[in-house]
This record gives C-alpha cells, structure tokens and sequence, in this order.
C-alpha cells in the first residue's frame, strides 16, 4: 500500500444523528474509490463499518470504526461514528483526532437533536466541518427546511455550496455552486453527466453562487480585494477562499447527498480532496505542559493513541494518530505515562474488521497496532528526542448509575477484571466499589449505554449479572437526649457473663458547646470516617465499673454506631455518657460490657428521637429555554429545592439541591423529557434530615428484611 505524506491525508469524522445515514454514506465512499466492490447495507447487515455482532442486533451503530480510501492523490481515512448520544465517547474520541466533521443530516427530519448534542464537541475543538444533507430522495426530504433549521442551530457560517433540483422520490440532480455546474445522475447512481445550470435555475444559481464567493472573500485580505477589485472570484480563489473559512470556523459548506443510491458522493470526496484541510494545515496539538507538537515529518515520532478495542481471538487493539515523524515496523517508542518501551511489532491501515498491514505511517495519518502491554487511550508513545505528553480528551461525566451484581458467584472475582476490560475500551462507562454500601457501582452516559454493556456482559464474556437499584449511604442520628440501662447476664455453667451499664445519650450540634449532666473524669473525641463524630465520656465514679471495662462499652457503642438501629445505615453526631452500671467479681468481662454498652446504646437511641439523614447534592441543569418549565416541574417532583437560574451562553441554567434518592431516577426523567438536550453536573454538599413518612417507610423495610424490632 502507498505511503502518504502529511499534505495528501485528509481525516475526516462522520458524525450527526442517529438514522442518518453516516454508515451507509461510508460504505458509498469506499465504494466509490474502488476498495470494495459490492455496497452492503446496513439492513443486510454486511457494510465495513458496522462488524460488531451488536451492531447487527441493535441496527445501530455502537463503536466508531475506521476506514480509509485513496481518492485522486490523496488517502482519506474516514472515522464512521454512532448517533447516538449514550455512545458519545466514541464520538469525542474521532472528532479529536479528525480534520475535518462531516455532518450528516437527514433531510426528512432536520437537525435533530443528536445532532446538536455532537456539534457542541465539534465546535469545542473548532473542527472545521462539512454539512452534508443526506436521504434528499426521500419523498419528506425537505432541503431548504434542513439548511434553515442548521442555520439556526450552528450559526449563519452554514453556506450552501450545492443545492438539489428536484428533491423527493425523483431525486437525481444537483446544482454545484462552485463549480457552477448541474451534476445529473444515472437511475442507479454512479458517476452524474455534467450539464449546464438550465435556464430555470440560472436566477436562483447565481443569487446562492455570489453569497459563496462573499464567504469566501471574507476569509483572506487579497481575496477581498480581489473581490472588489473584478467583483467575481475563480474557482481556485474561492477554494482558497472556502479553505481559510473552514479553518477559521467561519465557513460550513453544504453539500447534498443520496448516500443509499450513491448520488454525490463522489463529489463531497472530491471537495474534502481539494478543499478540506490537510493533516498539515491543522493547528499544532497541545500537550500538558501547553507545549505545542507540529505534524512534521522530519520530527521524532509522536503518536497519540485515542482509542484501545479488545478484540475476541485476536487481543488489545490500539488506535492511534501519528502527530509528527513516522512510525515503522519494529520501532520502540516510550510512554511517559507508564514509563514503558513499547515496540511496534505489527501496523495496520483499518477497513473496519479488516487489517492491511503497512510498514510504515508518516505524520497526519491514522492507523493501529497489536498486543502493546502498557499502552490506554489518551497515552502518547515517543520516539528518540521526544518525551511530549498530549494534552488528553476530557470526556463526559457519567449520567446514570446502576448497581451490578454477578448471578453466579463464582464470576464475581472476574467480573471485576472484565469490566476493568471494557472501561479500557470505553473510558465513559466507569466503575466504582462502594464500600461502604458493599456493591460494585456501573456509570455510564444512559440506560442504553449499560444495556449494551450487559449484552457484552452476558454474549461476549459469557457473564450473566442483573443491574439493581444502588443502595443509598443514609446516617441515622438523633435530636433529642435520652437516658437507658442494660443488664446483660448469661449463666452456663462454670464462668457466666455480666456487665449492667448506665447511658446518656446526647445530641451533637455542631458550634454548641455541651454541658454534661454527669461530672466527666475522662473525654474521647472520635472522628468517625463516615463524617460525624462521637464523643464518648467516662463519668463513673466510686468504681462501679472497673475502668478496664470502659473501653470495651465504648466498643460495643461503636458497633452498634456502625450499623444504627434504625436502617443499619451508620450514626453520627452523638454524644454518649456512661455513669453507672454493676460488675460481678467473677462474670464480668470485656464480652460482658461490650453487649451492655451496645443493646443500652440501642435502646436509649429510640428514646432520643431518632433521625435519619440522606445525602444532599448541588444539581446544575443546562438547557434551552423552552424547556425551562419541564425541568423545574421534574426537579420539584423530586425533592429538589432550587437555588438559583441563570444565562450561560445562550442556554438556561437551573441550580437545585437534591436527594442522591431522587438523583438517579431525576436523570433519567430529565433526559427523556429533554430528549437529552439538557446537560447535568452534580456534587455531594451535605446530609440533610428525610421526610418523616419516607423515614417510616425505610425504618419498616430495613426491619422488616433484617428480622428485628423498631
């Protein structure tokens, strides 16, 4: 295979919403430069990009796949993403190391707000970017309606480069206004005859064809005065032209489509050829270090490794872009991160599932190696005279959480590696263990996201596991003091056991200082490590209770703290006065003391008023206008008590406080009665005390599912 330079690569990202058609436009490309000579469907089930077995039973695309063409001189490497929001990782990761967006938008539908989640990633990296309105032989397509609603969406830089003659079911021409020519299609697609514009559309051509070349004037000092200068520019001048725009963000050609029946295909791939970026012309990549890395080819080798894919029989597949220098069979190269020396064994140009093996890749290019150990996304490998670290891609927060458990016990060691596994894979799904609830905790981006992890789960590791609710990190304190005692007293034959204690309990409020009852001979302060604390005072005097046994009834108050009396959850903010009691000169022993402190704390906290407390957390919601009143309304509906709203860059922002109970199901709700379009952050701030009725209702379960009395 041909090796390219850094000025005849072209990178490219297909992005938009789901259905379309960015899998079949990718399958019509490489159809068109002649890699394949058969276009599968994704119906069919048999394109190059969507292999995945899920992706088959789903009919969606799930990962992002890589494939390139060779079209006219040029190597484009084409990165076909998923639409869908919950997969959005795969999306960030291929906009990062792309050139240019190709946006696909379905002309029966508009901007749809798959879409307009992904432009938010593009135009963070300021990528210059393509429209491309697909399906224009549909019988709903509706063009003008299309480019409208992307205008509004993306901005006023959206600039029709081509427009179709007659759209709907009789699809089959379209009018380029750079080259100023109607492009005609045969019944089956394929390569279109050039006509001239007909008469018909000669006033609407030139309307459309002078706002293109102001565009592209715009962009360049000479060209605008050029511009004024002949009042017209050429062809090259206004690729020129429409080249600084797309660099600058200021110019977002639309170029019109029939990817299922391969009608201007073939031109977008011409365009992107000659217009589009080259890997050279792109900006310097940052490091971490605000360094700057150049895509040169007589630099040390930087690649920047932005994706990692466990193939089953085959093993770690790492994706990666060369940034500068080449990379060869055989190299060594070092990674700041883990310290290691990697050594490229093998490199592939990837077409989907299919490997071509290369020797070598040179600056601009993507390609991908086997079986490198200590290599993750987001991890720069170097060669001789570097030791660059690439600034990493940031991805989302998690938005969901589920909590997993292995229905055969004997996976639960290897759950813990094979979901290791999958987070490599796919750095949004993340995993936590709770210790404190004991459960292993699964967050992802939506309910689809760890649907598809489960399938995984269960079809490719042969792991069955259920998803259940997370358990909710109550503590239990009370408000009011309160006075207990407890005899514990066992005979069974030669030495028995016996410790009788006396308890105040007491309230804790933070600030106030407290006042004991009794006259304190000793005073411990614990912080406990799940927040609160406990004071604990030895008032005992005239030696009823030996005070050995002091710290053993402390133990046994701790114990019991550790698992309250009311949920199981743990105790905070109490202060505890031992101040009387009996021991036995024979029976009594630590044992003995340790139930007594325990069961008189027991009794004594259902005395004092018992509260229960659940963690609070600031919720910050982004969200268009129109869907203030939904969110407010679900927020409400939840427990939330909102704080504040705000302007933030055209959107509304909403600050609440809420229940982590409510959280999880609020995400959800917000997501679907936003259609995904609302952007939520959350922090813990702070335990708050629960309804009275939810606190009964817990109190009965908790009981209820651990066999003791309230």
């Amino acid at each position: 295979m041909k090796t390219y330079d850094e000025k005849h690569i072209k990178n490219i990202a297909l992005v938009g919403g789901a259905k379309s058609g960015k899998t079949t436009l990718a399958e019509t490309m490489l159809f068109e430069a002649g890699l394949i000579n058969r276009r599968g469907t994704v119906e069919d089930k048999n394109t190059i990009s969507d292999y995945h077995e899920i992706e088959h039973e789903r009919g969606n695309s799930v990962y992002a796949t890589s494939m390139h063409t060779e079209w006219r001189d040029y190597k484009i490497n084409i990165i076909d993403t998923p639409g869908l929001d919950d997969f959005i990782g795969e999306v960030i990761s291929a906009v990062r190391v792309c050139d240019t967006a190709v946006m696909v938008l379905n002309a029966q539908h508009g901007v749809e707000v798959g879409a307009e989640l992904i432009w938010n990633y593009v135009d963070e990296y300021k990528k210059p970017t393509i429209f491309a309105i697909n399906q224009l032989d549909h019988e709903y397509a509706n063009f003008q309606s299309t480019v409208d609603q992307a205008i509004q969406a993306f901005g006023k830089q959206v600039t029709i480069m081509q427009y179709p003659v007659n759209q709907g079911t009789g699809f089959n021409a379209i009018i380029d206004l750079l080259k100023m020519t109607m492009y005609k299609f045969p019944e089956g697609g394929g390569k279109p005859e050039k006509l001239p514009i007909p008469e018909a559309e000669m006033e609407r051509a030139n309307q459309l064809h002078n706002q293109l070349v102001e565009k592209a004037a715009e962009n360049d000092e000479q060209l605008m005065e050029l511009y004024f200068q002949k009042g017209n520019l050429d062809e090259d001048e206004m690729r020129l032209g429409i080249s600084k725009g797309m660099m600058n963000h200021d110019v977002f050609p639309v170029f019109c489509l029939s990817a299922k029946k391969n009608m201007g295909s073939g031109r977008l791939m011409g365009f992107i050829d000659n217009v589009a970026p080259s890997a050279i012309a792109m900006p310097p990549e940052k490091t971490i270090d605000k360094g700057e890395v150049l895509c040169k080819a007589d630099s040390p080798a930087v690649l920047f490794v932005f994706k990692t894919l466990v193939e089953p029989h085959l093993g770690k597949l790492t994706f990666f872009k060369v940034l500068a220098g080449e990379v060869t069979v055989g190299m060594e190269l070092s990674n700041p991160v883990t310290g290691v020396i990697e050594r490229i064994g093998q490199l592939f140009i990837m077409d989907g599932k299919n490997r071509n093996p290369v020797e070598r890749l040179k600056a601009g290019d993507i390609g991908s190696t086997l079986k490198l150990k200590n290599t993750l996304t987001n991890h720069t490998l170097n060669g001789k005279g570097s030791t660059v670290q690439i600034e990493p891609i940031h991805f989302p927060v998690p938005r969901i959480r589920v909590a997993i458990v292995a229905l055969n016990k004997s996976d639960d060691e290897k759950m813990s590696e094979v979901l290791n596994e999958i987070h490599m894979e796919d750095p949004t799904l993340v995993i936590e263990y709770d210790r404190e609830m004991k459960q292993v905790l699964l967050l992802g981006q939506g309910e689809l996201h760890l649907a598809v992890t489960k399938w995984r789960l269960s079809h490719v590791y042969k792991m069955d596991v259920d998803f259940v609710k997370p358990r909710i990190p109550y503590r239990e304190t009370i408000l009011k003091p309160a006075n207990a005692s407890y005899r514990h007293k066992k005979q069974s034959g030669g030495a028995g056991q016996f410790g009788e204690v006396f308890i105040k309990i007491e309230p804790i409020h933070p600030g106030k200082e407290m006042k004991p009852e009794h006259t304190v001979r000793d005073r411990e302060e614990v912080t406990l490590p799940w927040g609160g604390k406990l004071v604990f005072n030895n008032c005992i005097t005239g030696g009823v209770i030996d005070s050995r046994f002091i710290p053993s009834i402390m133990k046994g108050v701790m114990d019991k703290m550790s698992e309250g009396p009311l949920t199981g959850s743990f105790v905070r903010d109490i202060s505890v006065s031992v101040y009387d009691g009996k021991m036995h000169p024979v029976d009594s022993n630590d044992i003995s003391f340790k139930i007594a402190g325990m069961m008189a704390f027991r009794e004594a906290f259902h005395q004092a008023e018992p509260q229960l407390l659940e963690p609070i957390y600031d919720v910050e919601i982004e969200m268009p206008e129109e869907l203030m009143g939904d969110v407010m309304s679900e927020l409400q509906a939840r427990r939330s008590v909102i704080t504040g709203m705000d302007n933030r860059g055209g959107y509304q922002v909403i600050k609440a406080r809420t229940p982590l109970a409510e959280l999880d199901k609020s995400s959800v709700s917000l997501r679907s009665i936003t259609q995904g379009r609302a952007r939520i952050k959350s922090s813990f701030l702070e335990y708050l005390p629960v309804p009275p009725e939810l606190q009964k209702k817990l109190a009965e379960e908790y009981h209820k599912n651990s066999h003791q009395e309230i």
